[in-house]
């Protein structure tokens, strides 16, 4: 699960540090320094909120019964695939102007006064930090409860989502937003569909969907999940060495069905990588 969070927390990380980094830029040339400590309020309320939410889905279901948990489990995961397929979507249709969208807000935002431009803030980034509480959650629950492997490829992905998103506001790289969003767009399709897949068996635990039992494979011999190469399947797919019919067909409806949307051709509009801050 290493790889697979380890991207979450690119993808989910570098939107927020990104949009901080449109916000800082804008605040920066437009010279009102004097107001970027209230960009960095609403950021960090952003923070604690998704953080706290993160901790309370992943500790505070730890006392309730195997089947409620894995009902919990289920639906959350449920959640977090239909949040993701969200945003992978969203990107793709406003990489290329998400720069101007938030300029426009926070300049408004600076007409209004502090609260105006914390709430920008909170909000632009608060997206991304709940998306990540819950995909976190599931994660924890995909790896058995065990949250040091989901903790580690996450704060991974997080820093370095931070990292690139500080060399593109100081102009070290440019980046072709609409390409990066894409490419990562369809490696995180295959991880919500194992996510997808996972949540589902969960309910097929708890008892709320038919067909624990009925399997549609049983790879436990040639690809147990304890052996290197079925750790790196589920590391990346969230590979199950018995999955079961339910899990089959949605994983696969999934892949092809968003897949194809995803990968649809749109109006060709030309896209030149964008600096995030400008001279």
């Amino acid at each position: 699960m290493l790889f697979s969070n380890a991207l979450l927390g690119l993808r989910e990380g570098f939107e927020a540090a990104l949009v901080v980094s449109i916000l800082i830029a804008f605040l920066v040339k437009t010279g009102d320094r004097a107001s970027l400590k209230w960009v960095w309020t609403g950021v960090t309320a952003a923070v604690i909120l998704s953080v706290t939410i993160g901790a309370i889905l992943t500790y505070g279901t730890e006392s309730l019964t195997f089947k409620a948990q894995e009902a919990v489990g289920g639906s959350l995961s449920i959640l977090a695939v239909a949040l993701v397929t969200g945003m992978i979507f969203w990107m793709r249709s406003t990489a290329r102007t998400i720069a101007s969208d938030l300029r426009g807000k926070l300049s408004d935002a600076v007409k209004l006064g502090p609260w105006a431009i914390i709430i920008v803030a909170f909000l632009s980034v608060g997206r991304e930090g709940l998306e990540t509480a819950v995909f976190f959650y599931a994660a924890v629950q995909s790896a058995g409860g065990g949250t040091t492997q989901p903790l580690i490829g996450f704060v991974i992905g997080i820093v370095l989502a931070v990292v690139l998103g500080y060399l593109l506001y100081r102009g070290a790289v440019r980046l072709n937003l609409t390409r990066f969003f894409r490419i990562t767009g369809v490696f995180l399709v295959i991880v919500a569909a194992g996510v997808l897949a996972y949540g589902l068996h969960d309910l097929q635990e708890a008892a709320f969907l038919p067909g624990l039992n009925t399997l549609a494979f049983d790879l436990s011999g040639p690809i147990p999940e304890s052996s290197w190469y079925g750790t790196l399947l589920k590391s990346i797919f969230n590979y199950s060495q018995q999955t079961t019919v339910l899990q089959a067909v949605a994983w696969v409806l999934y892949v092809g069905v968003v897949l194809t949307f995803f990968l649809w051709p749109t109006k060709t509009v030309v896209n030149k990588p964008i600096p995030v801050r400008s001279s």
